[in-house]
């Protein structure tokens, strides 16, 4: 018999096995290397990606200053509101949703046609970001969330709100669609007001959901609030009685303004006609502009007591120095200045009470060029008040070299040059403080920014009270007297000046200071072009400085200084 034959054994490294372990391993080492390679060399690259697809930077809300009057009622704040956003590359990814029922919705609340709003899209097809509409209307964000369409967003802004509406709108102003200052004292005190978003990193989901929190980058700061130097509830008295003036005389426009006397301060300024700022369908130009601190006209018979001012200053009159008017009429230059009436020979106070022309050019003519100027370059004519007020006008003040003794004369009634009502309100409160220039504020104050003496006490003095004859019987003001305050002021009736001289519109306006006892205002009403037979200031102008300023005074808390309102306080009054 042969030997068994050995069984072949399994060989433990065949060429198959070595191929495959050696895919395995390179395959390994090749995914190990990549992994090392991505983590190592392209992290920041992958880390970039991954953030462009996630982490979003976003805004952190700030508001806006808050604007408030003297008493803290506010005038301007900021309201949360939603604006809606469009990204039209995703909206056009999915074209049929343009055809959808909240397409037909969205439309419909946003008051356009489907047509419109499609083509809006398609016109913008490569943006991923666009305004739609800002600033949305409650009902109209709320009705928007409901739907259910992809590319179309929400995103919460804030708009002004004017809580007192027309009534402080020329003072206050009004802000753009992007919360900027565009008028008013929204506009002077933009960098004040404007607040700075903050920004923070967070991880969105892929509808945009915030799901982490990576930080603050910038911190928000909110914008400052300032407190105004209006008093809302004089404000609102003066509206009221300029708009029924204005109303009942037909006229074309109106201003008043009130100063505190002791502080230079802006109580109360309104102008007809008016808008409400919180409706932009309103914000035109003809109605948006501050006639008080940008129009100009001449005084007329207002400048009167600056003229009487000069010529006690310089010493040429006394109160009781007789001047003769008569016959009525006084040749100049081979021109005629004239009164309406022959007053004959009256004292200075006289020509003041009865406004006579004749009787102020004579005191302008004995005074040197230079003495007579130096009055109306102190109380500031011919240049802004310094309030920071946007376009503030400075009026009109250039007196030719070799000007006329008629253009001399008939300055001294308040021709030939042109001031603002702010800037007439101004001069009377110089006569009021008894001759203390102090600057115009608006804001808000403790005391006088500054004080400057530009005249005499005794001769402020003498000329308030030669005024306040002006308000008192046999005056041409006694429209202007208040029940329990004396006051000092004049009247001014001037025609409007066309090309080539006069035309026949006229301005009425009333400048006055109460009480006389211890001034705390200064009020100018002006009345543009009323229409009728009653034109005069007295008429016009005065009866709503009357008005005004006795309610104004009460709201100050002014104590009455009238004898008569003293004793029937007292019951020792029995018959008025």
């Amino acid at each position: 018999m042969g030997q068994a034959r050995k069984p072949k054994g399994i060989p433990l490294c065949t060429g198959r096995y070595v191929i495959t372990i050696g895919v395995v391993v390179i395959a390994f080492v090749s995914l190990l290397s990549r992994a090392a390679y991505l983590q190592l060399y392209e992290s920041n690259k992958l880390n970039s990606e991954a953030n462009k697809r996630s982490v979003r930077v976003q805004g952190i809300e700030s508001r806006r200053g808050i604007i408030s009057d003297r008493n803290g009622i506010e005038l301007a704040r900021s309201i949360p509101v939603e604006s809606l956003w469009l990204d039209p590359s995703s909206i056009l990814a999915n074209p049929a949703s343009m055809y959808s029922v909240d397409w037909k919705k969205l439309a419909t609340i946003l008051e356009m046609q489907e047509v419109e709003l499609s083509q809006f899209v398609k016109q913008r097809a490569t943006k991923r970001f666009v305004w739609l509409k800002r600033k949305l209307h409650p009902e109209q964000a709320q009705l928007i969330h409901r739907l259910n369409l992809e590319g179309v967003y929400l995103q919460q802004e804030q708009r002004r709100y004017y809580p007192t509406a027309e009534i402080s709108s020329h003072i206050v102003g009004f802000t753009g669609i992007d919360s900027s200052g565009l008028e008013g004292l929204e506009k002077a005190f933009d960098s004040l007001l404007t607040s700075n978003p903050g920004q923070k990193k967070v991880v969105v989901d892929l509808y945009r959901n915030v799901i982490e929190n990576q930080g603050i980058i910038t911190d928000a700061k909110d914008g400052e609030n300032i407190t105004l130097s209006i008093d809302s509830r004089i404000q609102a008295l003066a509206y009221r009685e300029l708009k029924a003036a204005v109303l009942r005389h037909g006229a074309r426009a109106g201003s008043l303004v009130i100063l505190d006397v002791k502080t230079g301060e802006v109580l109360a300024m309104v102008n007809q006609p008016s808008y409400n700022p919180n409706r932009r369908d309103q914000r035109k130009p003809q109605l948006t502009r501050n006639r008080a601190v940008t129009d100009m006209f001449e005084p007329g018979s207002t400048a009167k007591p600056f003229t009487v001012l000069t010529a006690l200053e310089n010493d040429r009159v006394k109160p009781g120095t007789l001047i003769s008017t008569g016959p009525g009429k006084l040749k100049v230059n081979n021109n005629w200045v004239r009164d309406g009436v022959n007053l004959g020979t009256v004292s200075v106070t006289k020509i003041l009470q009865k406004s006579s022309n004749v009787g102020v050019s004579k005191l302008a003519l004995d005074l040197s060029d230079e003495a007579f100027l130096d009055t109306f370059y102190k109380l500031g004519f011919g240049i802004d008040t310094g309030s920071g007020f946007p376009g503030e006008s400075s009026g009109r003040f250039n007196i030719r070299p070799n000007w006329s003794e008629f253009e001399k004369a008939t300055m001294a009634y308040g021709y030939g040059f042109q001031v603002t009502p702010l800037q007439l309100a101004q001069a009377y409160s110089v006569i009021g403080s008894g001759g203390i220039k102090r600057p115009v504020s608006f804001l808000k104050l403790t005391k006088p920014i500054s004080e400057e003496r530009i005249f005499s006490e005794r001769h402020s003095a003498q000329v308030l009270k030669m005024m306040e004859m002006v308000v008192s019987e046999g005056g041409t003001a006694t429209g202007a007297a208040l029940e329990s305050y004396s006051t000092a002021g004049k009247t001014g009736t001037a025609r409007k000046a066309i090309k080539g001289g006069y035309g026949d519109e006229y301005l009425s306006f009333f400048a006055g200071i109460s009480p006389v006892s211890s001034p705390r205002i200064a009020m100018v009403v002006m009345i543009d072009e009323p229409e009728g037979d009653v034109y005069y200031g007295g008429d016009v102008a005065a009866p709503v400085y009357s008005k005004v300023a006795e309610q104004a005074l009460r709201l100050l808390n002014v104590t009455p200084d009238k004898t008569e309102v003293k004793l029937a306080s007292r019951g020792e009054l029995i018959n008025g």
